[in-house]
Formats: structure tokens, sequence, C-alpha cells
């Protein structure tokens, strides 16, 4: 935890990515995609599929990349 200043709380510092998509009944939604320790989450739409455009995949495909570099950087930090 990080804190912020006086009188400001600490509170976790992550790094967050979200993705749209939409549910198989078509309502839109969320992929999250974050950085947890030195693991990569992807939290999908509770009880749904993730049906994802092309373009979202490539968006998908970015933020876990992103992750993943945000990870190697956070282990390289503490050798």
């Amino acid at each position: 935890m990080r804190n912020r200043g006086k009188g400001v709380p600490a509170v976790a510092v992550r790094d967050e990515w979200s993705v749209s998509c939409r549910d198989l009944a078509g309502r839109k939604r969320d992929l999250t995609v974050f950085v947890s320790s030195d693991k990569v989450v992807l939290v999908a739409p509770p009880g749904e599929a993730a049906v994802l455009a092309p373009l979202d995949v490539g968006r998908l495909r970015a933020a876990l990349r992103d992750a993943v570099v945000t990870v190697a950087q956070t282990g390289s930090d503490q050798d």
C-alpha cells in the first residue's frame, strides 16, 4: 500500500485494464485484466461468456501484454 499524502488513506496501487465485450444475450460487459503480486488476473463477467469483436480481441491482447510486462518489471525490481 502507498500513502498518497497527509489525510489521504493508503491505497493499493495496481495496474488494471478493461476490455469491452458482450455476453451471449448481447448485453454490454467488461473483461478486466489486472496484476496481483506476480500474477496476471483475468476477470470475466460473472457467470457469463465474453463475446469479443475482432478489435476487442486486439485490446485484450494488448492488456494482457501490458500486464505481463508489469509483472516482469515488478519481479526485476525485487531482485
